[in-house]
């Protein structure tokens, strides 16, 4: 769904572990593992377990990992002296409550680590979100915080650096009487510059220097990529199709002469007996894409006597 989504509130705990607001009762028992096969061999894989607590409300644990595969060492005359790793890794600690029918809201705590050879880091980071979700309309609404925190253990002593934190909106629409639900989400409110100065985005020559002038980004292109557009087709309860369309990717990884479908992503869900799967393919580049698969299941239902 483009990268980011949190505009659907029911029991995929996949989403609360996009906006903790999203956790709710239905997804109580339940246990979500998904892992993307990104560029280059890289490896993300999430986990996740949630559990309702009556009136304290839902709670989530979770953990998000990032593997980035081997490397080589070598010393400064090029001599191999062994391999090394490099990941990241969070925890995530989640929280929801309802605050009546139509409102929910819930926080995450992350910490995170960073382990890349004889550089690492520690940073604690916080999600917070509220979600409006009404079910006559089929009309939800989510507003989060995401990131928030401090760097505990900086990579280089005395060199401390921000967390990308950011205030994000997801709405979500369902039609009257359809199987369609579409998605607007809209990243980075917090900053409205998302410029990306491309040395090698080039224009017109000027006639006098003969130099070919750096293509400016206007206030429209500028706005969209803020931008992800996302279109699900709900045939029944257990099949699901899904589209999203992620501006911001589209312009900064796109190439002028073979623009195929950069930017795009695609997927199907389906129950098969006790499991929920679902498959997406996100077009990062005319190079290559990922891959993101995702099973969840219900240990009341496994253990559930017939």
């Amino acid at each position: 769904m483009g990268g980011t989504f949190i505009s659907v509130k029911d029991n995929d705990l996949n989403l609360a572990m996009q906006a903790p607001s999203l956790l709710n009762p239905s997804m109580h028992r339940n246990l979500a593992l998904s892992a993307v096969s990104y560029v280059d061999g890289v490896k993300f894989a999430d986990a996740a377990y949630a559990h309702h607590k009556g009136a304290l409300g839902t709670f989530m644990a979770g953990i998000h990992s990032a593997q980035y595969g081997s490397f080589t060492e070598t010393n400064e005359f090029g001599d191999i002296q062994g391999s090394f790793r490099a990941a990241d890794y969070a925890l995530v600690l989640g929280w929801s409550k309802p605050l009546n029918e139509l409102f929910s809201v819930g926080a995450s705590l992350k910490p995170v680590y960073s382990d890349y050879y004889i550089y690492n880091s520690f940073a604690l980071a916080a999600d917070l979100s509220a979600t409006y979700f009404d079910t006559t309309h089929q009309f939800t609404v989510t507003v989060m915080a995401r990131n928030a925190g401090v760097q505990l253990k900086n990579y280089v002593k005395d060199n401390n650096e921000p967390l990308p934190a950011e205030i994000l909106l997801g709405l979500s629409k369902r039609l009257s009487h359809t199987p369609l639900r579409f998605n607007l989400t809209v990243r980075n409110l917090q900053k409205f510059n998302l410029k990306y100065d491309d040395p090698l985005n080039l224009g017109d020559v000027d006639p006098v220097t003969g130099r070919a002038e750096q293509k400016e980004i206007g206030f429209f292109d500028n706005l969209t990529r803020h931008f992800i557009l996302g279109a699900e087709v709900l045939l029944s309860k257990n099949f699901h199709l899904r589209a999203a369309y992620n501006f911001q990717r589209r312009k900064e990884l796109l190439l002028d002469t073979r623009t195929a479908l950069t930017g795009f992503s695609f997927g199907v869900g389906m129950k098969v007996s006790k499991f929920h799967i679902s498959y997406g393919r996100a077009n990062y580049h005319l190079a290559g894409g990922a891959d993101h698969i995702s099973i969840t299941t219900n240990f009341s239902e496994m253990t559930r006597k017939k």
